[in-house]
């Protein structure tokens, strides 16, 4: 059975997991910054999260046996992916932007630790309300 709890935290776990693979994707930028022809890339983030949270249920993955485990496919964050709008261009063919980048970096690092606290909160709670402090 389905409970609050249950969604609230669904939902905040696919909030983490498209946070951190933005985070991925904007470390490349940064560590890609002197690579000639590197375009930097983004997350289409809410295209991504709204995408996620209107699955209903997790797509399982066909089996041929029932020995086979059945695993739950991910949501393809990749199509998600978009290379950054120039701003300005290097001589070398380089579109990373070293403010732009620190920037995202910084913001999503903070989105992302709010989703923790917020997590940890919720846990915290419901630990304290079960050992009836």
């Amino acid at each position: 059975m389905k409970t609050l709890l249950d969604n609230s935290l669904r939902n905040h776990q696919t909030a983490l997991n498209v946070q951190a693979y933005r985070q991925q994707l904007l470390a490349s930028n940064i560590a890609n910054a002197d690579t000639p022809h590197y375009k930097a890339r983004d997350i289409d983030f809410r295209g991504a999260l709204q995408t996620a949270m209107n699955k209903i249920t997790p797509l399982a993955l066909s089996t041929t046996s029932s020995a086979h485990l059945t695993g739950v496919n991910a949501l393809p964050l990749e199509r998600y992916t978009l290379y950054r709008t120039e701003l300005q261009s290097a001589v070398d063919g380089n579109t990373v932007n070293m403010d732009v980048e620190r920037a995202a970096f910084a913001e999503n690092s903070i989105h992302y630790e709010a989703s923790v606290t917020f997590i940890n909160g919720l846990l915290s709670g419901m630990q304290r309300a079960i050992s009836g402090q």
